[in-house]
């Protein structure tokens, strides 16, 4: 049996990150990979660039039934303690939209950055090695498909279900169980939504086209693009807003933000064009062609005021009932995941059992999209990897 100090479960950015941390004061660290590579799901995030923090980010940018668990480690490792690793190994990278950081090259560089860091920590990692279960008699034993390790302290970094094509499992999950903690029930989240065909035929059609609004979901809201596709929407917008869809029956989606009809109509008895008309420069075409309103068709001086307020007002409020998501396969993240009320929020210690860590998104804890799910990788990792150190 091969016997080490702290064994991480997951090479992927939070148990990477931790592992070079917990190793860093001399602790004999390895980390138990069931790929043959670290870091699957860092390089195809954010079109592989690796969107790997937010300029700003508080704990009101994720979800969570305990809302102000991530508090304690977000503010102990923050962006800018991450940028300051980025710089230091000298990677080139780019601030886009609301705050979002991307590498000017490519994700793998952000692999190889907390390669390096580990290999500097002298940690040992070992692929291609599957966990099975863990135990605890006196000391932690994790059973493998490539024999049985040893430790005083154990890091569960496995992920959530997301992507399964990437080596995903439930094992974070079971090991928490194993040990007594109640699981949030894990759903699909940042992932776009689908719909019955029936009802979705004719916007199927625009596939492709994209426009810009606000979605809310219950007290949340979003203003980015959709996306429309074949089978119902995706876009920054919806992937935001799936990660309430186990809060809420419906979405609503403003097609027309900020948009009055005194904007879009100067004088109503002399406009003669039809009101699809003077939207067109507010919305896609093909989107005006298939919308299920023949009033788009009449010349705006032929309908009353109100008739054309109350299409106006249909297009800021077109609510949709909640059908399913693509799933697991298309999920950037999984919600749910290691109840957080049975963990130290400043150490991510279960309180069930000493020595026992669960830190990145196999922990209920869920960001937005932007760099958000990364920073709380980073941020738990670290907490984790000061506590054990220490």
């Amino acid at each position: 049996m091969s016997t080490y100090e702290v064994i991480v479960i997951g090479a992927g950015a939070a148990g990477l990150f931790c592992a070079a941390h917990a190793a860093a004061w001399g602790k004999r660290v390895a980390v138990l990979e069931g790929n043959a590579t670290a870091g699957k799901k860092i390089r195809i995030s954010g079109g592989g660039r690796c969107n790997f923090t937010n300029r700003v980010v508080t704990h009101q940018n994720f979800l969570s039934e305990n809302l102000d668990f991530a508090r304690s480690a977000l503010a102990r490792y923050t962006p800018d303690d991450f940028i300051a690793l980025v710089d230091s190994h000298e990677i080139a990278w780019h601030e886009k939209t609301l705050g979002q950081l991307f590498c000017d090259g490519s994700a793998q560089q952000i692999i190889d950055m907390l390669l390096k860091e580990c290999h500097a920590a002298q940690v040992e990692i070992h692929y291609r090695t599957l966990v099975d279960e863990v135990r605890h008699d006196g000391q932690f034993v994790v059973c493998t498909s490539a024999g049985n390790f040893s430790a005083d302290s154990v890091v569960v970094a496995t992920g959530g279900l997301s992507i399964p094509s990437l080596g995903a499992s439930d094992i974070g999950y079971r090991i928490a169980r194993t040990f007594g903690h109640r699981i949030v029930e894990p759903m699909p989240a940042l992932v776009p939504l689908v719909f019955p065909q029936s009802a979705w035929q004719a916007f199927g059609s625009i596939s492709g086209v994209s426009t810009p609004c606000i979605v809310k979901a219950g007290n949340a809201q979003f203003r980015e693009n959709i996306l429309f596709t074949h089978k119902g929407l995706s876009g920054p917008a919806i992937l935001q807003a799936s990660s309430y869809a186990r809060d809420v029956d419906e979405f609503t989606i403003n097609l027309l933000p900020d948009v009055s009809i005194e904007q879009l109509v100067e004088d109503f008895p002399s406009e003669k064009r039809h009101l699809g008309n003077t939207l067109r420069s507010r919305l896609p075409q093909r989107l005006l062609d298939v919308w299920p309103d023949d009033r788009l068709h009449c010349a705006i001086n032929s309908m009353p005021k109100q008739t054309t307020e109350n299409v106006i007002n249909t297009m800021q409020h077109w609510t949709l009932p909640f059908h399913d998501t693509e799933g697991y396969a298309k999920a950037e993240v999984t919600s749910g995941g290691v109840d957080t009320r049975e963990l130290s929020s400043k150490t991510m210690e279960s309180r069930i059992q000493a020595g026992l860590y669960f830190i990145g998104e196999v922990v209920d804890v869920t960001g937005w999209l932007g760099g958000y799910n990364f920073q709380w990788a980073w941020s738990s990792g670290y907490a984790a990897g000061e506590a054990i150190r220490s």
